[in-house]
């Protein structure tokens, strides 16, 4: 028997109108609530928001990661950096190439997209003379991992028998580890912060009329857990009805990868900020934001399974995560400044004709992709870079981190 319809407003809440899914991603949608509403009924009636977001993203065959719905590129939801230029892949091979040489020729890559990054860098490795021997995908997703295999059959076709799918991280890990906007799709805690409390905010369900609704509220919340938030209000000096998140499944997926790694490095690329400007006292909404058809919104409710969820990275927890573990922090700084210490405008001018005037729309677009990458008002100091890594060499020098490392803001 089926439960209520989830009832979805024509927009999310405090945004202009969407496009409207069609039908069937409807009906998707339906399935997927039903699985979070077994869930809360399961719990007692409530649950806390990153197990909400846990189903939205990854629920088996229904959530947005895990099943079929067009996430990348003009067609989907949002566009990566790799999906802009293969120049992007080429600067990341720049990287990439010594750790390569002095720990293992492995290259795992965490979230793979559309498999656009993976046929660069391995492209660009083997002109380089540096390809690996095994070029790993770590994919939850059977649908992107088909994708994947398409796009690679067609672009490097010699190279399949070094490319392998895992759906689940290796016992050991060597070489390099790349995750290109991979912290942040991981769940997150939201809590809330308010008359000297602070609250840990959950989901239940709410009865309307013709069916029902998801909708934010507190609730359990261990002494532990209080004294934490009550910690980073107190540094932070939060003023009341201040609300946030405390991403803890990032950190304890860096110490996990860290028990694994034996030599060698963990490159992760995401939009985030250091500890002291994540939790900036007039940061009052928090960074929880979803993607829908190249519309970014804050209501995490909307259609679940067809948008993106996605919280900024404290890449202070990251370097923590990785430090406690184990692992060097090697080098952390700015998307633009990593990619212009690794060569990026170099690779560019190497693209362009020696004549202005000879300029094609494809050497247009390329520019136009290198700016956005680079802009501080785009991706350039959005994104950051971290690298955190294992028995490689104390004088190795890593294009990328060599005059642009900001570790010491962490």
């Amino acid at each position: 028997m089926s439960l209520p319809p989830i009832i979805q407003p024509a927009s999310p809440r405090g945004q202009d109108p969407l496009p409207q899914p069609d039908a069937t991603a409807q009906v998707h949608s339906q399935a997927l609530c039903e699985t979070i509403m077994a869930a809360i009924d399961q719990a007692g009636g409530w649950i806390p928001f990153s197990e909400f977001m846990a189903l939205a993203l990854y629920a088996p065959g229904l959530g947005y990661y895990s099943g079929g719905a067009h996430k990348f590129g003009a067609a989907g939801d949002f566009v990566t950096g790799p999906e802009m230029t293969p120049l992007f892949g080429r600067t990341l091979a720049n990287t990439i190439a010594p750790i390569l040489a002095t720990s293992k020729p492995i290259v795992t890559e965490a979230g793979a997209g559309t498999g656009k990054l993976a046929g660069d860098l391995l492209q660009a490795l083997e002109a380089m003379g540096q390809l690996p021997e095994r070029y790993d995908i770590l994919e939850l997703s059977a649908e992107l991992a088909e994708r994947q295999r398409q796009h690679l059959q067609a672009t490097v076709p010699h190279l399949m028998d070094r490319i392998h799918w895992l759906n689940s991280l290796p016992e050991q890990i060597e070489g390099v580890l790349v995750g290109n906007e991979v912290l942040d799709a991981m769940p997150v805690e939201i809590v809330h912060w308010q008359d000297g409390q602070g609250q840990r905010m959950g989901v239940r369900i709410e009865t309307i009329e013709g069916g029902i609704r998801f909708v934010a509220t507190a609730g359990d919340t261990s002494a532990e857990r209080a004294a934490h938030i009550r910690a980073l209000a107190d540094k932070y000096a939060w003023p009341d009805d201040y609300t946030t998140e405390i991403p803890e499944a990032g950190p304890a997926w860096i110490t996990t990868l860290a028990q694994r790694l034996t030599r060698g490095a963990l490159l992760l690329i995401d939009y985030g900020f250091p500890r002291h400007e994540f939790y900036h006292h007039e940061r009052t909404d928090g960074t929880l934001m979803c993607h829908y058809r190249h519309r970014a919104h804050p209501d995490p409710y909307y259609w679940p399974g067809l948008q993106d969820i996605t919280a900024h990275v404290d890449f202070t927890a990251i370097a923590e995560a990785g430090f406690d573990a184990g692992l060097d922090v090697s080098g952390y700084c700015s998307q633009a400044g990593w990619l212009m210490d690794a060569g990026l405008l170099d690779l560019l001018a190497a693209e362009q004709p020696a004549d202005p005037s000879q300029m094609t729309p494809a050497s247009v677009r390329m520019q136009h992709a290198v700016q956005t990458l680079l802009s501080p008002a785009e991706m350039g100091e959005f994104f950051k870079v971290i690298l955190l890594s294992k028995g490689l060499p104390a004088n190795l020098r890593i294009p990328g981190f060599i005059r642009s490392d900001r570790s010491h803001t962490l």
